[in-house]
């Protein structure tokens, strides 16, 4: 791998292509497969741009979800092979696709020394020599694709009857991965599904072949070293190896967000770093022995990553995180919903996004799954949210149901942004005679929710003038804390640029450091939290509060600790720093439990 960052997943539209733009100068990134609708659809949609037969294949269809997905992911491979192809065959000159791709690699890729010692060569026979060679040791990015494990909804034939387990929408999406002929590797996020790994168990693209090369490799985003070590357990003692820990930051990231008890990205990564070997070795040892007991014996130790992402906003972290926790590569997310040539964007939200102040950016209780959500103030579906309840009728249409899980009120389940449940539950409210204040607490927290399904799509619908008439045009988009210092349009040659220290995006704007980004991320989480649960206490959340605080401090001696290593590899500012572990230090004293 030439490049040292990714593109993680955005929204569900917003990077469901973005291997179709960025993959063939060597950079790797995550689509989405939640949505088979939208699958599909950007199926037909880039078949016809490409001059490529067209079958649709039914909702109605045994199976369909998986056979969606399946398609869409042979399409984007056998574009962005083709497209590779291209950029192979072409000449290494100024504005090419193929000196494009050695200009984006950072300046330490061995790859980047051999094109600039290539460009400097006067005679001809060593020259084309050295192009031969640098087109052979080229490849694409990977088109890797994101699984919510607990996005795993229950699906029903038409007379109401239980399809199985192995039609559950998680189960259906890793089938549809394992059957595509992409070799890349799936992201598993969103915490723990049995079934799921269960089901991986069955899927013969895991195991490696008799040479030990593995088709499809699995990748485990974590937000702590103890849940990833029980996860990557269980699927060892299945045959199942975990080719890479992905560490996303609890809070300092976009889209749904997973707080840890308080554990800081900083003292993660160290702890990764410490227990790497020691943990290789043991899930190698469980893993041969799941392997061995079924009659596979790999020639070659399979390679583990681990990378990080969240909230990184400088060369210089980029840098720091890679050098000092001995990373493989970081995750750079949100910053690439300003650059309109790798992601989905239309325009009415990319200039609100440009022109959008810090407190736009806030964590949500939005998300029908009931995990907090990064929202953004200014996009179209939060207008839309609060027109409805000024109608009198709050909650949206369900048409796509991936977030059917609530059977308060009904047999079958349904979504709680929808409006046959909001209804219904603001129905039960009006019964319960509560004082106004009350009442308007738990009315804005059922009103709250809003419909993911469609406004993750929109804006890649809007963008590429794919959208059916009367269709919901509302964009939802769920950036993470940390792109409300970036405030411009970019280019793809910029935001990589920017990320491999070449040119400065942010200037001389004032922006903490990432790791102090997320410590106060998470001490207004803890004061919130504190502040939602004074009438009603409970000994149980009072001891998980004094754990959460124990875990911060400890987090900023951390921290306190490690200003000499920052101050050796980057250009932090040490004082500014030290004051602001000062000022969390006494926030966190003035919180009272």
């Amino acid at each position: 791998m030439n490049h040292t960052f990714h593109i993680p997943v955005l929204g569900l539209g917003y990077s469901i292509d973005t291997p179709l733009k960025i993959a063939k100068y060597g950079i790797s990134s995550v689509v989405s497969i939640v949505d088979d609708e939208l699958t599909e659809r950007m199926r037909k949609f880039h078949s016809e741009k490409n001059n490529k037969k067209y079958i649709p294949i039914e909702k109605k269809t045994e199976d369909s979800r998986a056979l969606r997905i399946t398609a869409y992911l042979n399409l984007l491979n056998n574009l962005v092979n083709q497209q590779f192809e291209i950029l192979k065959q072409g000449v290494f000159e100024a504005g090419s696709d193929l000196s494009r791709y050695f200009d984006l690699l950072p300046d330490t890729s061995s790859l980047k020394k051999m094109f600039t010692s290539m460009l400097e060569m006067t005679d001809v026979e060593q020259k084309k020599s050295a192009e031969n060679a640098l087109k052979s040791a080229i490849k694409p990015g990977a088109i890797d694709v994101n699984i919510m494990s607990k996005v795993d909804k229950a699906n029903y034939n038409t007379a109401d009857e239980y399809l199985g387990d192995d039609y559950t929408d998680a189960l259906a999406a890793m089938r549809g991965f394992a059957n595509s002929e992409v070799n890349s590797a799936v992201i598993i996020s969103a915490g723990l599904n049995p079934r799921l790994y269960t089901y991986m168990e069955k899927c013969a693209a895991f195991y490696p072949d008799p040479a030990g090369q593995i088709s499809k490799s699995i990748i485990l985003k974590v937000s702590d070293f103890r849940s990833a070590t029980i996860q990557a357990k269980m699927l060892a003692k299945k045959g199942l190896w975990i080719s890479e820990f992905r560490v996303e930051s609890g809070l300092n990231c976009g889209g749904h967000a997973f707080a840890t008890e308080g554990f800081l990205l900083g003292p993660i990564l160290e702890e990764f770093k410490e227990k790497r070997t020691e943990l290789y070795l043991e899930l190698h040892s469980i893993y041969h022995a799941a392997l061995t007991a079924k009659g596979i014996s790999p020639e070659i130790n399979p390679i583990q990553r681990i990378t990080a992402q969240g909230g990184i906003g400088t060369a210089d972290e980029h840098q720091f995180l890679i050098n000092h926790y001995q990373l493989d590569a970081a995750g750079w997310g949100s910053p690439f919903l300003l650059v309109p040539e790798a992601t989905n964007v239309d325009d009415v939200t990319l200039n609100n996004l440009v022109n959008a102040e810090q407190d736009d950016f806030y964590i949500s209780n939005s998300s029908p799954l009931g995990v907090l959500f990064n929202n953004f103030k200014n996009s179209s579906i939060e207008q839309q949210r609060l027109e409805r309840i000024e109608k009198g009728r709050p909650g949206s249409p369900c048409t796509k149901k991936f977030l059917c899980t609530n059977t308060e009120f009904t047999a079958l389940p349904i979504c709680t942004a929808s409006r046959a449940y909001q209804h219904q539950k603001i129905k039960q409210l009006k019964a319960q005679g509560l004082s106004e204040s009350a009442y308007q607490q738990q009315f804005d927290a059922i009103t709250e929710k809003i419909c993911l399904c469609e406004g993750l799509c929109a804006s890649a619908y809007l963008k590429n003038d794919m959208l059916k008439p009367k269709e919901n045009k509302a964009v939802s988009i769920c950036p993470g804390p940390n792109l409300a210092y970036f405030s411009g349009k970019y280019s793809l040659k910029e935001m990589v640029s920017h990320i491999y220290g070449r040119v400065d995006l942010l200037g001389s704007i004032d922006r903490p450091n990432l790791f102090i980004n997320e410590l106060n991320l998470y001490i207004d989480y803890l004061k919130k939290d504190i502040s939602n649960q004074l009438n009603e206490l409970s000994a149980k959340k009072a001891k998980y509060f004094i754990k959460f605080k124990e875990q911060l401090l400890q987090g900023i001696t951390y921290y306190q600790e490690l200003i000499p290593e920052l101050k050796r590899q980057s250009n932090i500012a040490i004082t500014e720093m030290q004051q602001r572990l000062k000022q969390a230090e006494n926030s966190l004293a003035d919180c009272k439990i």
